[in-house]
């Protein structure tokens, strides 16, 4: 790594480290995601040799994303195994003042999301919650522009029947 490479991660890091924990604390529902964080930006240093970067925040973005996802797979791993192997582990229920934390509306909203199909829940995120541009996502997850647009239709009806209120308000909750 050369100090170019490391003053760039720096500068990212003070830029858009808030943005990327806003959206993993979205995307996982768990308020304790600095070690995400964490992991998000030395997956990023560690690409930047490689990796042309044209818009640094969506490219953190689908970092994060993947890491979250790999936390997941992880946890799914931890659950399947036998109590006996995990009697040592620490749980990972939230504790009573991170649950205070939450408001009651942003709580229902996390479960909600995290009922989604990960594909809805990922547009819901970057779309209807971080703000990000349909052509921004879509450099996110990959898609094209008109899959994004989709999906979020589809995603916005989906919360609406999960939760039996507007999209509207759904989305004045999360940004508030």
């Amino acid at each position: 790594m050369d100090d170019h490479t490391g003053a760039r991660i720096e500068q990212w890091f003070l830029t858009y480290s808030q943005d990327v924990y806003r959206f993993l604390v979205y995307y996982t529902g768990r308020t304790d995601i600095d070690d995400l964080v964490q992991e998000t930006f030395i997956r990023a240093l560690k690409a930047m040799q490689e990796t042309a970067v044209e818009n640094p925040k969506t490219w953190l973005f689908a970092i994060a994303r993947n890491v979250a996802i790999d936390e997941r797979r992880k946890t799914k791993l931890i659950s399947w195994l036998p109590d006996i192997f995990l009697q040592h582990l620490v749980s990972h229920d939230k504790t009573p003042e991170e649950s205070l934390e939450l408001s009651e509306n942003k709580r229902l909203l996390y479960e909600m999301i995290n009922q989604l199909k990960r594909s809805y829940r990922d547009v819901l995120i970057l779309r209807g919650i971080k703000g990000l541009s349909s052509k921004e996502t879509a450099e996110v997850l990959g898609w094209s522009e008109a899959k994004v647009n989709l999906t979020m239709h589809r995603a916005m009806k989906a919360s609406q029947n999960k939760m039996h209120v507007s999209i509207a308000e759904v989305m004045n909750d999360a940004i508030t």
